[in-house]
């Protein structure tokens, strides 16, 4: 507001100081009319809605932290939750909704051939062949991983009962170069570590054939622990993380506080930072989501726990960190650092870069009711509160936002809405749509998954100018493009009747 009176003021009195009193007047009733246009476009530009109340039985209930929310072919959003659905709704299902706010449950997790499968409750991951993937945590056989069709066809890709070493995933797993997945298991029981569920935990892959094996053993006292976030697979063809206890850290809590990591595919480990490294934690601690690759190539995610605390006395605050892949480390913002915590306090979720080139987040409490916040924070760590939760319309969002290719923010919350057991919300920015890659690395001659809309009116799909001359499309939301021989890394376009898509990132030609 400051800044548009401001800018109504400048205008004024520069117009007034050419064309005098008379000019003066119009000038200041021209910028009244600007101020009110602009004033009525970021009011549009920032809408909050309620699309979906998860009821307290049936339809699955109270989505939480860390959870990942993968866009289909479909066009639809999909999930999980932790409670809802077989024996005693004590399991969560697999959910669809739709940006129309169609909402359906595509599978319950609970499988009587396995007797119990564990809870799913950490999301879902988007695979080349169009399925999802994901994992259950505890069980009869100590979790599993999962795949799970659009039309709600699951296969248990493997269970980790019977894989020696190798228990409770939380995270799903992510899909790396080499075609087969990645995940972080929370239990490795050989590593001989003093907490946790009888082991620090490990990362593990997962075959095509579905054949599992523990990439490295890891997840010591020293170099962190027990990790349930999601692995994230860099530009460079590693993979980052994050634990939320462990490391050679001064504090933090219970066992430390949390490490930044790096690990090869082939198993090689290094910690790119100890969290709570300096007295107080002032540099943040205990992360418990993973991470994001900015556009400048660093990456980026939030701690719930430490930071400068300004307004926040004995209460968490956390902060948001940027790391480089060498372990350059910065606090880019501390949360409660307004008074009564009203720029948010504890993020639960990590960070999602839009197309706008801005970061988009969650705290867990903080903010005008305590409830939690929906936060914008520039890569020059200026944060602005877009949305103030209030129980009626959600409470305690802790999933990762993610950015549908149609410009809009959505994401969950663990409790709030009409059944207290949390909602799925949509936060319009008031962004284009764009295009995003299903997968962004390949080889000349290779097929890519292209996510969008109004693709049936689909003329051509360029990969950094130069025009792919095979592809498919599948529905209005999807297309599948081989690589064209001659192609460098760069942006890919699609052109359709209503106007050129280009991708979210860069795809990098192999």
């Amino acid at each position: 507001m400051k800044k548009m009176l401001d800018l109504r003021n400048e205008i004024g009195f520069d117009f007034g100081s050419i064309l005098g009193n008379e000019g003066r007047v119009r000038a200041i009733a021209a910028s009244v009319i600007v101020f009110m246009i602009l004033m009525s476009a970021a009011a549009q530009a920032q809408t909050y809605a309620v699309m979906y109340n998860f009821p307290s039985l049936g339809d699955g209930a109270n989505p939480t932290n860390p959870s990942i929310i993968s866009q289909g072919r479909d066009g639809n959003l999909y999930s999980t939750t932790t409670a809802g659905c077989g024996p005693y709704n004590l399991f969560g299902p697999v959910f669809k909704i739709s940006p129309a706010a169609k909402f359906k449950v595509v599978t319950c997790l609970y499988n009587t051939a396995y007797n119990t499968l564990g809870g799913a409750y950490s999301g879902v991951t988007l695979g080349t062949d169009g399925n999802f993937y994901g994992t259950t945590y505890g069980g009869d056989y100590s979790g599993a991983v999962f795949k799970v069709s659009a039309a709600g066809k699951l296969t248990v890709y493997d269970v980790f009962g019977a894989v020696p070493n190798i228990a409770s995933p939380f995270a799903p797993p992510v899909l790396g170069m080499d075609g087969s997945f990645y995940g972080t298991a929370d239990d490795h029981g050989s590593s001989g570590c003093t907490y946790g569920y009888g082991g620090c935990g490990g990362i593990y892959k997962i075959k095509s054939t579905g054949k599992s094996y523990l990439v490295t053993k890891l997840f010591e006292q020293t170099d962190g622990a027990n990790s349930v976030t999601p692995l994230l697979l860099g530009s460079d063809g590693n993979f980052y993380g994050t634990t939320s206890v462990g490391g050679s850290s001064i504090g933090g809590g219970y066992g430390g506080g949390g490490v930044i990591f790096k690990i090869t595919p082939s198993g090689t480990y290094d910690v790119l930072y100890n969290l709570c490294s300096l007295k107080g934690c002032l540099d943040g601690a205990d992360p418990l989501d993973g991470l994001v690759q900015g556009a400048d190539g660093d990456f980026y995610g939030t701690a719930s726990d430490g930071g400068t605390r300004t307004y926040a006395g004995s209460a968490p605050g956390g902060v948001v960190f940027k790391v480089s892949s060498t372990g350059s480390y910065s606090v880019l913002y501390n949360f409660c650092s307004q008074p009564n915590c009203a720029d948010g306090d504890t993020p639960y979720g990590g960070l999602v870069q839009a197309s706008d080139g801005n970061f988009y987040g969650t705290t867990q409490v903080g903010g005008a009711n305590n409830d939690g916040v929906i936060f914008q924070l520039t890569p020059a760590g200026v944060l602005t509160v877009l949305y103030n939760f209030d129980g009626t319309h959600g409470r305690y969002p802790e999933a990762t936002l993610i950015q549908h290719t149609n410009g809009i923010l959505y994401g969950d919350t663990l409790n709030g809405g009409t059944s207290n057991d949390g909602v799925f919300f949509s936060m319009n920015m008031g962004l284009p749509p764009f295009a995003k890659l299903v997968t962004w690395w390949g080889k000349p001659g290779g097929l890519v998954g292209i996510l969008g809309q109004g693709f049936k009116s689909a003329t051509s799909v360029s990969f950094n100018g130069v025009p792919a001359t095979t592809f498919k499309i599948t529905g209005d939301t999807y297309i599948s493009a081989k690589v064209p021989v001659g192609a460098t890394s760069g942006k890919v376009t699609v052109v359709t009747a209503s106007g050129t898509l280009t991708s979210s990132r860069e795809f990098v030609v192999q």
